[in-house]
């Protein structure tokens, strides 16, 4: 698998490389990802996110270009610091990527003290934002999932609801907001912790099933954790309304591979699936999407796109000024104000978008459906519903 994504970044290069005019000014971009270990999934659909992103800014911008150079941090944060200096050593302008917010943590600090910029959307630990990194920025937030999940259990009139997490810092801090929320509007809530290496999640499931029996069992935690909850949940039937979760669940790579655990289930996600575009810029993505890479765009490709385009942007924009190696590209960024695919970005003094809201899918047959909020629904919603 490594060598496959390896293969795309290399085909991505050659053709930002061959699509400029002769004398175009070029600038690496670094792409630090998790193309193999645990977080393969997500780091692949981010990377696919990226390259679109660069063959549509190599496109439309004939004066600069960007070359991507990716670096696989095998899901690890030691890994991902040492993809970091690899890329300053080969002297990238700026990095874009990373997922999970233990391996963006350390890589943003090797970044910052390189100086230089840091762009991501796969971290929304809050100590992120709150580390003093002048060169680090991100597009989403606790506070946009939270918002979403809030959201959905409102629509659903959850009165009970059980908290399955992660003891990481970023699920725990989500785990830990929703249910002081919940309990400030009369929502029973129930939190259950597991160490990020329990793969046997019967007992927690169990004791749901026993204790519990709420309305809703909600999932904060990775691919791996959803898929074994699931499997525990199928096998012991918890008297429950629907099985929630939030980030790299709604997607159809979970559905394609676990389609017999899917069927129902809630996750957040900015695009339906298949994926509907009206803008210009939303139609250059998904088109270049399919082009490059046969199938349709999910969100976590567009989170890629959306974070890396901004960066180009901001290169472009400080190479016109000749201030690049001066510190412009982080200030460039400071200045976005623009609509895009996730919404309008801005980035606060702590490089924080603070307008980011997410969206609830609901995996149906072969489809992912947005069904919160309202004004952004494609479909219905299935209450209650459960993939047993």
């Amino acid at each position: 698998m490594h060598r496959i994504f390896k293969a795309l970044a290399l085909v991505g290069i050659c053709t930002a490389v061959a699509a400029g005019p002769v004398g175009a000014e070029e600038f690496l971009v670094g792409a630090q990802l998790p193309l193999t270990g645990s977080l393969a999934r997500v780091g692949g659909g981010m990377h696919e996110g990226v390259m679109v992103a660069a063959e549509v800014f190599n496109r439309g911008n004939g004066k600069h270009k960007v070359k991507i150079v990716t670096v696989d941090d095998e899901s690890a944060p030691a890994k991902a610091i040492a993809a970091v200096e690899q890329l300053a050593s080969q002297g990238v302008a700026a990095i874009t990527g990373g997922y999970g917010s233990n391996n963006i943590a350390p890589a943003s600090e090797a970044a910052n003290k390189l100086g230089l910029v840091y762009i991501t959307s796969g971290g929304v630990d809050d100590s992120l934002v709150a580390a003093g990194r002048k060169n680090f920025f991100r597009i989403n937030n606790t506070a946009g999932y939270e918002k979403a999940a809030l959201g959905l259990f409102a629509d659903m009139g959850a009165r009970a609801v059980s908290i399955v997490h992660s003891t990481k810092d970023a699920t725990a801090d989500l785990a830990g907001s929703v249910q002081k929320a919940l309990a400030a509007k009369g929502v029973k809530t129930t939190l259950h912790a597991f160490d990020p290496a329990i793969t046997d999640f019967k007992p927690i499931v169990n004791k749901i099933r026993l204790q519990d029996r709420p309305d809703v069992l909600f999932m904060v935690g990775y691919e791996n954790d959803y898929v074994g909850i699931l499997r525990a949940a199928r096998v012991l039937k918890p008297q429950v309304k629907a099985i929630v979760g939030v980030w790299s669940l709604a997607t159809p790579k979970m559905a394609s591979e676990f389609p017999d655990l899917m069927p129902n289930v809630f996750g957040t996600a900015l695009l339906p699936y298949p994926a509907t575009f009206t803008n210009a810029d939303g139609k250059a993505f998904a088109d270049t999407y399919r082009q490059l890479y046969k199938k349709e765009p999910d969100y976590l490709g567009q989170f890629g796109y959306v974070q890396s385009m901004l960066l180009f942007e901001a290169i472009a924009r400080a190479a016109d000024k000749g201030t690049v190696k001066k510190g412009g590209i982080a200030e460039e960024l400071r200045r976005t104000d623009r609509e895009t695919l996730i919404g309008r970005v801005q980035f606060g003094a702590n490089g924080d978008n603070p307008n980011f809201s997410h969206r609830m899918g609901q995996h149906q047959g072969k489809n992912i459906v947005i069904v919160w909020p309202k004004e952004h629904a494609t479909g219905k919603m299935a209450y209650p519903a459960l993939p047993w």
